[in-house]
């Protein structure tokens, strides 16, 4: 989802200087002998002015030919959390104890949410405790061969569940993870699939 470019050449408020940069959504961040993050308003009018990429405040940065424009479409046109989940049209998707309406609401906004055992594309399981990975080891056998599991739980300190904790035991039941989303403010996914056999 995000972008990467090297020998970047920035003109920043401290001063200039080649480096890197990084559209991490929602942040666009530049390394080199002076750094910047920016986000929120600051990104809100970026535009491209031949092949640099100009920031609200005057920032720029000079990239290779063509791209300027879009590293634009990419800033102003964000992935949403649905993208960054993976879902797509089409595809079987089962939500099992994540009790978060605006997510169910936006799920079937883009997929028939199902009561499958077996096929399963995407399993949203939501856990506040060891004893809900019970529950995982029931739903392993209905993923497609190419299924994933999203692990929703709470984050920061007054979590029940450690992300130490959770990589542990669902790890213990033969998954390798490959993602971690920040699911909403409270919340934390991470993201498994099968471990392969041999």
């Amino acid at each position: 989802m995000g972008k990467e470019a090297s020998g970047v050449w920035g003109q920043l408020s401290d001063g200039e200087s080649e480096g890197k940069l990084l559209w991490e959504p929602p942040k666009l961040i530049f390394r080199g002998a002076y750094r910047g993050i920016y986000q929120g308003h600051a990104l809100k009018n970026a535009r491209a002015e031949g092949d640099d990429l100009v920031l609200s405040d005057g920032t720029r940065f000079t990239l290779e030919a063509g791209q300027a424009e879009k590293w634009v479409h990419a800033i102003l046109n964000p992935p949403s959390r649905l993208d960054k989940l993976g879902v797509k049209p089409g595809m079987t998707v089962v939500v099992d104890g994540v009790e978060d309406e605006a997510f169910i609401a936006e799920l079937e906004t883009r997929v028939a949410l199902d009561e499958a055992e077996e096929g399963v594309d995407l399993l949203f399981l939501g856990a506040e405790d060891l004893a809900d990975f019970d529950r995982l080891e029931d739903w392993a056998g209905a993923l497609a061969a190419k299924g994933a599991v999203w692990v929703v739980a709470r984050k920061g300190k007054g979590a029940p569940l450690k992300d130490v904790e959770i990589l542990e035991a669902v790890r213990g039941l033969g998954f390798t993870d490959t993602k971690v989303c920040a699911f909403s403010s409270t919340h934390t996914a991470l993201r498994f699939v099968k471990r392969k056999r041999g």
